[in-house]
């Protein structure tokens, strides 16, 4: 059975994105499986005499307290949530990368793993949102209880991941869902929804808990949504994947909520 991956340092970040990644694996009825990557080999650490030296079994020791600490912070939040881990050595984003083949979702904290301050504010995060092989999940700000899953939809035609992305979710948590439709920064014309009516109802049909509603917004389309998921519980937003390195390191809208949302912000690959 395929997991909810997390990556975890010893940063309070990591361990708010241990928790959220333990109660999505509940809902989603998966295995946990927490990551922590022991770097110090790879950067020249003197590690003692011999490999196994006082040094490097000190060091990894602290490694492994780092997993039993995130152990037990899953387990206080979802006790019936199996959980193994993993302590690879190498760069955390490398690791993440590997294990992101065998998960259903990665989660990461928006700040910490290790040597990375600001993960994804810069070209570390621009990697994993472009080369994770599944849905990435960052735990930023705090999401809202009972508050609505937010996506925001640049381009209708490329919604239809994003969408049932955010509807499954939605259903798990039982929160409303709102289609925040962002454009290109100009004047919203509101005579035009994010979705025909027709289309909603197939997505009702399909996921007939789910309360849907949507907005479409005014102005730069990052502050805009990030205005939206202010009291979110979630907000979803495309990435083109191959291209998204340098979309944000260059601006992009999920550069500009991974900055500032107040709340959980999940990356799917759109467009292929």
């Amino acid at each position: 059975m395929t997991p909810v991956t997390v990556g975890v340092d010893d940063s309070e970040d990591g361990l708010r994105a241990v928790e959220w990644a333990a109660a999505e694996a509940g809902r989603r009825q998966r295995p946990l499986h927490i990551v922590h990557a022991f770097i110090w080999p790879l950067l020249n650490v003197p590690l003692g005499p011999a490999p196994g030296g006082p040094r490097e079994g000190g060091l990894r020791h602290a490694a492994e307290r780092v997993l039993d600490t995130a152990r037990a912070r899953a387990r206080a939040v979802a006790p019936q949530v199996e959980v193994t881990t993993a302590l690879p050595e190498g760069e955390p984003v490398g690791a993440l990368l590997h294990h992101s083949r065998e998960a259903e979702l990665l989660v990461v904290g928006s700040r910490g793993l290790g040597q990375v301050g600001g993960l994804l504010l810069g070209s570390v995060g621009a990697r994993l949102a472009a080369e994770a092989a599944c849905p990435l999940v960052v735990v930023r700000g705090s999401a809202q209880p009972g508050g609505p899953v937010v996506v925001g939809v640049a381009d209708p035609g490329e919604s239809e991941d994003l969408l049932a992305f955010a509807c499954a979710h939605a259903a798990r948590t039982a929160d409303p869902l709102l289609l925040a439709h962002a454009g290109t920064g100009g004047p919203a014309d509101r005579s035009h929804p994010p979705l025909p009516e027709e289309d909603l109802a197939r997505w009702r049909k399909r996921f007939p808990t789910v309360t849907i509603d949507q907005e479409t917004l005014a102005g730069h389309p990052g502050k805009a949504l990030t205005h939206a998921a202010a009291q979110a519980s979630l907000l979803v937003v495309g990435s083109h994947h191959r291209h998204e390195l340098g979309a944000l390191l260059h601006g992009s809208v999920s550069q500009n909520v991974l900055h500032h949302a107040g709340c959980p912000v999940a990356i799917i690959r759109v467009g292929g």
